[in-house]
Formats: structure tokens, sequence, C-alpha cells
């Protein structure tokens, strides 16, 4: 298995390992395999392999330049007792219609964590296998949870150090007290003036600072990256859309075969690709729905072929997707552009520059045939949080409840009643102050830890492991850069000479 840019050439191709440690590819696209794993399996005998044993076999399928007891050991360690479900990521019996594919049982509540604990794995084990003798340096602009997730990964990894940037004010006060409060001697997460496209915009230009770069490799350090942007993150997410496929067999409500529907809460467009990747390995997905909040950006996209993040950004109960520039849909385009990289570019070079560009004919063919989209306002968000818990005892989170609700629509607006599951990316417990106000009407009396108590007072139940661990958290004291100061703060972070 070798790796491409999506901009570039194939004779410039990477094996796994190397692309795992490179993250971002040099002349700014993302790494996709040259020729997609094409391989033989029984899919009654895969669905049934616990979890730990499926990842291995499907990273295996994309990482072949590990060798086997290497995933192995990964994927045990990854999978470990830092879960409060052994099934990592169990799938609801059906509530309110559907069945929600539960992420958030590892150790900061949110999806990120199927792949930032195994990222750590594969990233460590890629720098010994070439050689590297730099200390790697995560870089990553975060929404909210992949920033909390990669430290939590990465902490204190020997050869490793993490710096996240975080929109100021963009996140909610759970997440930021994760993010606060990881320990760590390797860690580091500061706050960006502006939204979180301006920190992955500034992100992505320091890894292509090539002057910067060089100064990393002097002082004994090399980049890499947390988000989906890295190969070694995406992947790991296809896991679980198997995984999920098998419990649907397992519960009866589907026979081996039959095809089913996804929903995804959509930011950065890494979710739902590793969705479109599990339907090329052969998991029969008919359809994957694409559901934002008011930052619609990719709904417009799905139903006109253009996208043009040239509009007002809308700060929402769901901050992880309030994203105008959606970094991994760059690998879809590579895909139903028939691998054309110039083609690819050209629209990413239009987009930076111009603010949108427009896809061909026949490339909005081949989405509308795989592909639906749609979107919730905050109010709709509220609605079907309450609407999901007073159907059926059961609690969602607003990321959750965009995908619910866009979900209950395409339903609603099409013939398609094929058997849906809902892609539950993070605990409620994550916003308890959004969840509390769509329940009662009513904001919680304060923020944070106290509006948890609140909430769970309210609904009862036994909070979770993950849950509890954040009354320990003591925060670091937060600190505040503006985009062209970003570069500036790694260097006196590394202190670099």
């Amino acid at each position: 298995m070798n790796y491409r840019s999506t901009r570039g050439n194939v004779k410039d191709a990477l094996k796994s390992s190397d692309a795992v440690v490179q993250g971002l590819a040099p002349d700014g696209g993302l790494y996709v395999p040259v020729d997609f794993p094409k391989p033989a399996y029984d899919l009654e005998e895969l669905i049934q392999l616990p979890y730990q044993q499926l990842a291995k076999t499907i990273l295996q399928w994309f990482f072949d330049d590990y060798p086997e007891d290497q995933l192995a050991d990964g994927t045990t360690k990854a999978y470990a007792s830092q879960w409060d479900d052994d099934s990592i990521a169990p799938l609801s019996r059906e509530k309110a219609g559907f069945n929600y594919l539960e992420l958030y049982h590892g150790p900061t509540l949110a999806f990120k964590d199927i792949a930032l604990q195994m990222l750590p794995q594969l990233m460590t084990k890629a720098v010994k296998l070439n050689g590297v003798n730099r200390d790697i340096v995560i870089l990553t602009a975060t929404s909210g949870d992949t920033g909390t997730a990669s430290m939590r990964g990465f902490s204190n990894v020997d050869g490793t150090q993490v710096i996240v940037f975080y929109p100021d004010g963009g996140v909610s006060p759970v997440q930021l007290k994760q993010m606060l409060g990881q320990p760590g001697q390797n860690l580091t997460a500061v706050a960006v003036k502006g939204n979180f496209d301006d920190a992955q915009t500034e992100v992505k230009q320091i890894f292509n600072d090539q002057a910067f770069n060089q100064r990393l490799i002097d002082n004994g350090y090399q980049f890499s990256s947390a988000n989906s942007m890295n190969i070694g993150r995406l992947i790991p997410q296809v896991v679980y859309y198997f995984a999920a496929y098998g419990q649907l067999v397992e519960q009866g409500q589907i026979k081996l075969g039959d095809a089913i529907n996804f929903t995804v809460p959509t930011g950065n467009f890494g979710d739902i690709l590793a969705g479109w990747y599990a339907k090329k390995l052969g998991l029969p997905i008919k359809k994957l729905i694409c559901a934002s909040n008011e930052n619609n950006v990719l709904t417009d996209f799905f139903t006109t072929g253009k996208y043009d993040r040239r509009r007002a950004f809308h700060l929402t109960s769901a901050p992880a997707m309030d994203i105008l520039v959606s970094s991994n849909l760059e690998r879809l385009l590579f895909d139903v552009y028939d691998e054309d990289a110039p083609a690819v570019k050209n629209l990413m070079e239009q987009l930076q520059n111009d603010g949108w560009y427009q896809i061909t004919a026949a490339a909005k063919a081949k989405l509308d045939s795989e592909f639906a989209a749609g979107y919730a306002t905050q109010s709709q968000v509220a609605g079907e949080i309450k609407y999901v818990y007073e159907t059926s005892g059961y609690l969602i989170d607003p990321h959750t409840a965009v995908g619910s609700f866009v979900a209950r629509q395409y339903q609603k607006n099409s013939d398609d009643q094929t058997p849906m599951v809902i892609v539950s990316t993070a605990s409620p417990y994550k916003f308890p102050e959004t969840v509390y106000h769509a329940l009662t009407g009513q904001d919680t009396q304060q923020q944070g830890l106290p509006a948890i108590k609140q909430l769970h007072d309210l609904v009862g139940g036994e909070l979770t492991a993950g849950v509890k661990e954040l009354f320990d958290h003591q925060p670091r004291k937060e600190s505040l850069v503006a985009p062209d100061e970003m570069e500036k703060l790694i260097a006196e972070v590394l202190e670099l000479k």
C-alpha cells in the first residue's frame, strides 16, 4: 500500500507508515491510497470479530508495511480498559425510530477517541519503522473534540509534542476544561482569535512553510498532524461502520447483505468520508446522509455542486460542526474526479483564492447517487433532543441531534425507508447546558461541571467513568494568540534556536 497526494504525482508516493508520520503532503494535499484496497473477505465472519480484531484486520488492508504483530499490539492497547463499554462502539436498540451508534465511550467522551487512541500507536511504530530520529510535533487545529482526544492519546508519549489551537469562545465549557485539564508534560493548548477556519487555515500554512519546517528539522523536530487530514487518523474510523453493521445483524434488525443508511453529523468531513471508504470496501451502504448545522456549506454543496465558503459564520450549540472549510472533502473530490490530481488542485486553489468552486456535472451525478444532505437550525436541534428523550427516554447531544433531525427529514422527504443508523458523536454530558435547555426550556444555573450535575439530577442514571473524571481535572490558565502569532508561539514552546 502506497499513498499519494490528492494534488500531486504518483511518483512521489510514500509507504503507509511514512504517510502517517508526514500527516499532510508537502504540496498541501491529503494522502490517499494509490490503489484502494480490494480485500477478499467473508462479511459474515468479519462482522463477528471483537472490535480489536476487526480493527486490526481493516488496518492491515491499509497499513501493510506495519508488521502484523505491531498492529495487533496497537489495537489491543488502543481499545482496552480506557473504554467504558467492551464493544467500544455499541449500537443502541431502536430509539425514536433510529439506531444510534455510540462513539463516545472513550476517555474524552467523543468519537475522536476511536482514532486518537489508535493514532499514537501507529505514529510511534512508524517512527521506529522508518528510523526517524527526530521528535514528532503533533500540530492540530480543533473545533473542540480533536484537541482533547489528541492530547489524551499522546499524553507523555516519548518523542512527541502536542500543540493544539482552538477558536477563542468557540468550544463548549466542558471541551475547554478537558483541553486545559489534560495532564502531560508534552501538551500545549492555545486559543486563537477568530473561528476554527482561521485556526485551521494557519495550521495548513505553517505545515507548508518550508523555511519553518527546515528550522524544526535543524532543532530535531518534524511536524505531523492529529486532524483527520492524517490518513492514520482517518482509517481507524472506517472500523466502526463495519461494527455497526454487525450489531444490526446480531440484533436481528437486518439480514446479512441487506443495505443500510448512515446519517453522519459533519464538520471537517472525516467521519462521513470513513463511511465512504467502508462502502468502497464493500460494506452494504445505500446512502450516506451528510448532516450540517447552520454552517450549512456542505448541504448547499451536495444540493448544487457549488462549494462557497463566502457566508456568515455561526457559533452554534454543536461547535464541532462550526466549520466552513471541510478539509476531507478533498479526498472525496479526488474519487469523483477519477483521481485527476491537477483538477483537484485547481479546485482547492480556487477555494483558497476566490472562496468558492463549482464541480462538473459528471462529478455531481456521482455524488447524487451516493450521498444526500440536510441541515438543522438551533431550534430544530433543541426540538430533536427533546423529542428523542420524551419518546424513548434516550439522551443525545446536539451534534447527534443534528444527525437525528436530518435523518428524520430525509426519510420524510424521500421514498427511502432503508434501516437508518445515526452516528452519535459525543456524550450529551459534554454539552449539558444545551441538552438541559432543550429538555426544560430553562438555562442551567452555571456552565461546565455544575451544569453536568444539574442535567444528571434531572435525568438520573449512572454517570460513566469518563464523565466522572471531568470532576478531577485541574485546568491550566488559558492563553490567546492571533493567527499570525501561531508560528512564533510554536517556536517558543519548542525553544527553537
